[in-house]
């Protein structure tokens, strides 16, 4: 991760889990989902207005460690930073913990699409400058 991360916290209730109260495994995939929506919301980008302008983001590959398992109940924490940044897509590190104790770590590859055509399109400039101002390598 290249800037302090986005940070969030996740309670694992009774419907993210399994029979034995340890979390479905593609629940994690939604609480990083969250993760990433809030932190575009943090940066001022809603994505519903998003949308409504002809810009969406769209998974194109996801790549996860499942390291240990979270239970019911537990507190856990979602945290969101920028791996890379491409004009047209950009990789999203995301890491939750329990505490200290690091469950998933995933990698997140997300592409800028045109919502009505679902064809890939450069971000607006002006998002781009803002996400390539939290990298370190920008392109």
């Amino acid at each position: 991760m290249t800037l302090p991360p986005g940070r969030i916290d996740v309670r694992v209730y009774y419907e993210d889990t399994d029979a034995a109260g340890i979390v479905y495994y593609a629940n994690y995939l939604r609480f990083i989902e969250r993760g990433r929506t809030e932190f575009l919301r943090a940066l001022g980008h809603d994505q519903g207005r998003l949308m409504q302008e002809g810009i969406a983001f769209a998974v194109r590959s996801a790549a996860a460690e499942f390291l240990r398992p979270a239970r019911l109940d537990d507190l856990l924490a979602v945290e969101t930073g920028i791996a890379a940044l491409g004009r047209a897509q950009l990789t999203f590190a995301q890491r939750i913990l329990r505490g200290d104790e690091l469950l998933l770590d995933a990698k997140i590859r997300i592409a800028c699409i045109d919502p009505a055509t679902g064809r890939p399109q450069p971000m607006p400039r002006p998002i781009h400058q803002q996400l390539a101002a939290l990298t370190k390598d920008p392109q």
